[in-house]
């Protein structure tokens, strides 16, 4: 075996696509603060019932874990950066107010989310706390929708869901956990057939209520049929009636989808996920999750989104940059007047290489600095003064 092979799923990020990610994640982050945002970096590694605590049996089956050899104990290397700032916000910070924060780093996942997925995707999200209302959420979408315009993606989809719909009719049943576990994963993978033979044995509301969830999608008019179908149940009047303020003030074009219960263990509110053209799979995912910070000690609730900024270079419009200025190696006694003007184009924000003598160097530039009447002039290269 080669020892330079990487593991499967794992690759290097060579120049071209790492300007494109260090681009967005600059223009995000700009957004990301203009927005009243605070950047924080947690750590790549943690114990785990730390790292774990609140997110569910799939993130634990996503984490890479390692033994610790200075304590002994269990670490895992993290596979989604939010509990950690779930954490922060509810240990660190500790503040009785509304806390704004954001984030980038690399995650690590055991297996990839799908065939052309990476195993390290390096996330990127914001997140409030403090407050309860429908309103952070709609905060959160409309942050979303500015994030993806700063990176070119203007013809974004949102698809939004609420976990709180199906929850309430468990609870309300008293479906017990395996059960409640077979029907999140028919109505998740929209099997009829599936659902209904789950549902016969409960009873008529509550098997009324189940059957129709996998075609409650499309525009908002969905939440009208919701409405007439779905018993009214406060949980689920509440539930809809979020859904209904989201859908008359959102900038994305907009799908409902009753049944969408993504990260149901984690979830607690309003689900979404926003889709751009040219991308096989969502390129953020977001909703409120309420109950990380009660499993942390501290109660507090939370909205908020990620992206993958490897997946957002992919299909973000490449922007227009200048190439490179070839400028000669110092020598001689103009000196003080080259380093000057290599000075300025940095300063003003232009890429230039010092080419190294006795050695091929600068190959791609665009531009050269020359010396012409006795002073530094740039010249496009290939074509004469």
């Amino acid at each position: 075996m080669r020892n330079w092979l990487l593991p499967e799923y794992i690759e290097d990020v060579l120049p071209p696509e790492a300007a494109r990610i260090e681009s967005l994640r600059g223009a995000l982050l700009g957004e990301f603060r203009s927005h009243g945002y605070e950047l924080v970096a947690p750590p790549l590694l943690e114990y785990l019932e730390s790292l774990l605590t609140g997110t569910g049996h799939d993130m634990d089956l996503r984490t890479f874990k390692l033994v610790d050899q200075l304590s002994g104990r269990m670490m895992g290397i993290r596979a989604d950066i939010t509990p950690q700032v779930a954490r922060i916000d509810s240990h660190l910070l500790n503040r009785d107010t509304v806390t704004r924060l954001c984030y980038c780093g690399s995650v690590l996942h055991t297996r990839p989310r799908g065939i052309d997925a990476t195993r390290e995707p390096l996330q990127i999200g914001a997140e409030i706390y403090g407050h309860a209302g429908i309103e952070s959420d709609l905060e959160i979408q409309r942050l979303l929708h500015r994030a993806l315009s700063a990176c070119g993606l203007s013809k974004a989809r949102l698809d939004i869901g609420h976990v709180g719909i199906f929850r309430a009719l468990c609870r309300r049943a008293g479906i017990g956990p395996e059960l409640e576990s077979d029907l999140h994963e028919a109505l998740e993978a929209k099997d009829a057939p599936g659902l209904e033979a789950l549902a016969r044995p409960l009873g008529a509301e509550i098997r009324n209520a189940l059957l129709p969830l996998p075609g409650l999608y499309g525009d908002a008019s969905v939440l009208e049929r919701a409405a007439r179908i779905l018993p009214r149940h406060p949980e689920i009047v509440a539930a809809l009636a979020d859904l209904r303020r989201l859908s008359l003030d959102n900038h994305f074009e907009l799908s409902i989808d009753l049944a969408d219960l993504r990260g149901y263990h984690y979830h607690s509110g309003v689900v979404f996920s926003a889709y751009v053209p040219g991308a096989s799979s969502a390129v953020a995912l977001g909703g409120r999750y309420d109950e990380i910070g009660k499993a942390f000690g501290r109660s507090r609730a939370a909205t908020g989104f990620s992206m993958d900024l490897r997946v957002l270079s992919q299909v973000a419009p490449a922007s227009e940059q200048r190439g490179a200025i070839r400028a000669p190696w110092d020598g001689g006694a103009d000196n003080a007047a080259l380093r000057a003007e290599i000075g300025r184009l940095r300063a003003a924000g232009e890429i230039v290489i010092q080419c190294l003598p006795g050695a091929r160097d600068g190959e791609g530039c665009e531009r050269e600095l020359v010396r012409v009447g006795g002073k530094w002039t740039l010249k496009t290269i290939g074509l004469p003064l």
